[in-house]
């Protein structure tokens, strides 16, 4: 059977696995997503069982990418997530916390959070899927950030042949490490500017710039196309799908739960990628149960799934979880696809009803169905401070505020359900990118100033910095631009002069 990718707004458009991931939007605006999802064989879980994070890679990436090779795959794999770039061996190791409660970490790659997952891999993807549609062009890849994936797309694109990378992120919508991480990136194809607003403000004018006819004819009169690392992209997502099966077949081989039984997943997420991957694990077949999806005081995604309207029209909150300090939520546009029996003209419907109005309610059969999947809650500020303070004090273990807005939702969830099932928490970033929120959190109210904040935090904790954060004191800041979303486009044609 042909792997082909089809927008979600419209199902005729279809394109080989390699355009999706070199165009990354549809260019009705739509997201690529695959024509079916491929299902894994009954024996696949204690196949994977003994096999490497790299073997597990290949495995289910392999049924979603037709035109490349087994090998090439091996070889992106293993230089992805080889080669030490990953402080902990697992990759995606699955801690223990207690018989039904564990943590699977995320951010033990080189800049420290969830997005580098995915993009370790995904520069890989796309080099290769612009050899194989023969483009001559070079790419530049357009990145919106809320504070992750701007450092852990441009770590990945840093000097890679053939691209080109600009990232946006909201002026003091990021943690200070965080956009010292990004200020300070080394690489001769890489530039970033702040944007006046919040995230979706800059995650806005980037899908502008994508649809700018002027914009695109001009840039490809350069000799450049436009392309994604958000996680529009089929390229970011897909990855991401790997780590769940993965967590169930280390708490499988553990010993933690018996064959065929189902755990749930508890997902803090903003955009709504994190906790689809898990989604789409499922219906591949990996035993999950309930996913229980975590949001921080910007609780859009709460909101719309227990009542089925989705409503951005709102008060934004800039919280100590900022990664999660959204309010559209991009990749739900692929849920409602899936939910709605892959009615593209719904989809379009309701897309066009938020660029509208702000809101769309979606009908009774999809409100049925998200209930049947999917369980949610949200969690302020000093809850998530909280709950840093109780994990570190009750199980010396140290959490960021994007984990601690999981954990806390999770045990809401538990005191209201009772359900005890076997659970996977997922710690989306070290503690270290937000030492100001864990040390207050902690008790610490006088900070040091500058990085210098990171040695405190292990002084107070005894938890060693991260080494790609420790760096960071020798690095120097070579972007200091900021812009107006309507400048945006500016300063694309500037960088790519």
């Amino acid at each position: 059977m042909t792997m082909n990718y089809l927008s979600t707004r419209n199902k005729d458009l279809r394109m080989s696995a390699s355009q999706a991931i070199a165009k990354g939007l549809a260019p009705d605006g739509g997201l690529m997503t695959p024509a079916v999802l491929p299902r894994l064989p009954a024996s696949a879980v204690e196949t994977m069982k003994e096999m490497s994070y790299q073997q597990r890679v290949v495995y289910i990436m392999n049924s979603f990418l037709e035109g490349f090779a087994a090998s090439e795959l091996t070889a992106y794999a293993a230089e992805a997530y080889g080669g030490g770039k990953f402080s902990h061996e697992d990759v995606a190791p699955v801690r223990k916390l207690d018989d039904n409660t564990y943590c699977l970490e995320l951010w033990h790659g080189p800049t420290c959070a969830f997005k580098d997952m995915a993009l370790q891999v995904l520069p890989h993807l796309l080099t290769a899927s612009l050899e194989k549609n023969d483009e001559k062009k070079t790419v530049c890849i357009l990145v919106a950030t809320s504070g992750d994936t701007g450092k852990a797309a441009l770590e990945g694109f840093r000097n890679v042949d053939k691209t080109k990378i600009l990232v946006f992120y909201p002026k003091d919508g990021v943690s200070e490490i965080q956009e010292l991480q990004m200020v300070t990136q080394e690489g001769g194809n890489v530039s970033v500017s702040s944007v006046v607003g919040n995230f979706d403000d800059a995650q806005a004018g980037v899908k502008t710039l994508f649809s700018d006819e002027e914009l695109v004819a001009e840039l490809t009169q350069r000799g450049y196309f436009l392309s994604s690392a958000n996680s529009i992209n089929w390229g970011r997502v897909l990855p991401q799908i790997v780590y769940y099966a993965s967590a169930y077949c280390d708490l499988l081989k553990s010993g933690a739960i018996s064959k065929g039984e189902a755990i749930n997943v508890c997902v803090p997420t903003g955009n709504f990628g994190n906790i689809l991957a898990a989604y789409y694990a499922k219906v591949m077949g990996i035993p999950i149960n309930r996913l229980i999806c975590a949001s921080n005081q910007n609780n859009v995604l709460t909101d719309f799934i227990n009542t089925g309207t989705y409503d951005r029209n709102r008060t934004f909150y800039n919280t100590i979880s900022p990664s999660m300090d959204i309010l559209i939520s991009s990749n739900l546009e692929r849920m409602l696809f899936e939910l709605s029996g892959r009615d593209d003209k719904l989809v379009c419907e309701y897309m066009s009803q938020l660029a509208e109005y702000g809101s769309y309610r979606v009908d009774s059969s999809i409100r049925t169905k998200l209930k049947r999947e999917f369980n949610a809650g949200y969690c302020d500020d000093q809850q998530a401070r909280d709950m840093i303070a109780k994990m570190w004090n009750e199980q010396n273990y140290l959490i960021d505020p994007h984990t601690a807005v999981a954990f806390h939702v999770l045990e809401e969830y538990r005191e209201e359900t009772g359900d005890d099932t076997v659970t996977i928490a997922v710690s989306t970033a070290s503690p270290f990118k937000f030492c100001d929120s864990v040390l207050d959190a902690l008790g610490v109210k006088e900070h040091r100033a500058g990085l210098e904040i990171l040695d405190q935090l292990t002084e107070v904790t005894g938890v060693p910095t991260p080494a790609p954060l420790a760096r960071l004191k020798k690095r120097r800041r070579r972007f200091e631009g900021g812009v107006e979303k309507s400048a945006m486009k500016n300063c694309v044609l500037e960088f790519l002069k």
